[in-house]
């Protein structure tokens, strides 16, 4: 247990019961945002069920915001939500969205996704009151969690305009650049960027070179290599079943597009999958992100926050079709986070989730030639 946990569980079972107030907001709003569907007629139910959940999520946390009920109770409430977030998401996939218009603004406010939001807040919140987290350690780790958010998000839009920057001295030299060339630039900034930016954010808050869990890969680490280039496809495989059941195929990303069009920039994108993306997103995500959040939540909290976190960033790289393709496109993207983010876990060793990102990403492109 780390130290803000430790000194979390000091804290009085008053400030641990605002937590709950907190949760019975969010909750309201999940119970909200799938009331509205119902309300105008939508009897589906994934709806139906999950307002239903919602209500018994709200319920649990009123319950324990006036200390009716005992604290293991706040689990139901983290299993409710959950159920909340798979039920909206399906709903979302069928095409039900719900809709609030804001007076005034003319905006319409998708409410069903609102309340996938505010399940998935829903579940931190409710692990967060079992744990005993006061409201001080709640915000603390929403704190973290938004400031590695921003490091995320700069480094996903400065990565590619150092790419960009390459091009013009390259262009000075050697003339234009072939489409082929022009992806290799691309990805030598990609790695230049990503880099700079994790190495700069260890060294500014006060960590040195050691903080890099940087390995010879053992016997063992081979043998996750191998078991987790297999599960990664077994994910894989499995939720896109699972989505195909219902009809529903995935969005393919823009980087599996562009090579579609021209396979000849496999050439670049193959090899620059084991030796800049699988590498360079794993440092960045799982050695930075996950790792910095081990100072704030247990380790498999910052598993599934680091998580939530990978599968953000890739929405804008999957949003090439409509929103179910996409959601079904991101439940795969968090799949195989979990899977990168628990072999880093147990393994403590980059190297070998770098290695199973990028053969797997490898494996994909190479496919389109096939």
């Amino acid at each position: 247990m780390n130290e803000t946990a430790r000194e979390d569980r000091a804290r009085s079972s008053d400030e641990t019961g605002a937590v709950a107030g907190i949760g019975l907001v969010v909750a309201a709003f999940a119970t909200t945002g799938l009331a509205v569907p119902v309300r105008d007629g939508v009897d589906h139910l994934a709806v139906l069920f999950g307002l239903l959940f919602a209500v018994g999520t709200l319920a649990v946390f009123a319950g324990r915001r006036y200390d009716l009920l005992e604290r293991r109770y706040s689990l139901a409430g983290a299993l409710g939500s959950l159920f909340v977030v798979l039920l909206a998401g399906y709903a979302l996939t069928q095409g039900i969205s719900g809709g609030a218009d804001i007076p005034g603004l003319g905006v319409r406010i998708p409410t069903v996704f609102v309340s996938f939001l505010a399940g998935g807040t829903a579940i931190g919140i409710a692990l967060a009151e079992y744990g005993s987290v006061p409201t001080s350690g709640l915000l603390q780790r929403t704190v973290v969690t938004a400031r590695l958010a921003a490091l995320a998000l700069v480094a996903w839009i400065v990565s590619p305009l150092i790419g960009l920057l390459l091009e013009i001295p390259v262009v000075l030299v050697v003339g234009g650049l072939s489409e082929i060339q022009r992806q290799a630039v691309m990805q030598i900034g990609v790695a230049i960027g990503t880099a700079a930016i994790a190495v700069a954010y260890v060294y500014n808050t006060g960590r040195d070179r050691s903080y890099f869990d940087l390995e010879k890969p053992s016997l063992r680490a081979v043998a996750w290599i191998a078991g987790g280039v297999a599960l990664i496809f077994l994910v894989n495989i499995a939720i896109s079943v699972l989505f195909s059941s219902g009809g529903i195929e995935g969005a393919e990303h823009s980087a599996t597009q562009a090579a579609q069009r021209n396979p000849e920039l496999l050439y670049v994108m193959v090899p620059a999958s084991i030796l800049i993306t699988g590498p360079f997103e794993e440092l960045m995500y799982r050695n930075v992100i996950q790792k910095s959040m081990y100072d704030v939540f247990s380790p498999v909290g910052a598993l599934l926050v680091s998580s939530v976190l990978f599968t953000a960033i890739h929405t804008a790289a999957y949003a090439t079709a409509g929103p179910e393709a996409l959601i079904a496109s991101l439940a795969i993207v968090f799949g195989l986070s979990l899977v990168l983010g628990t072999v880093y876990l147990v393994t403590n060793n980059l190297v070998v989730p770098a290695l199973i990102h990028g053969i797997y990403n490898a494996v994909i492109f190479a496919s389109i030639a096939l």
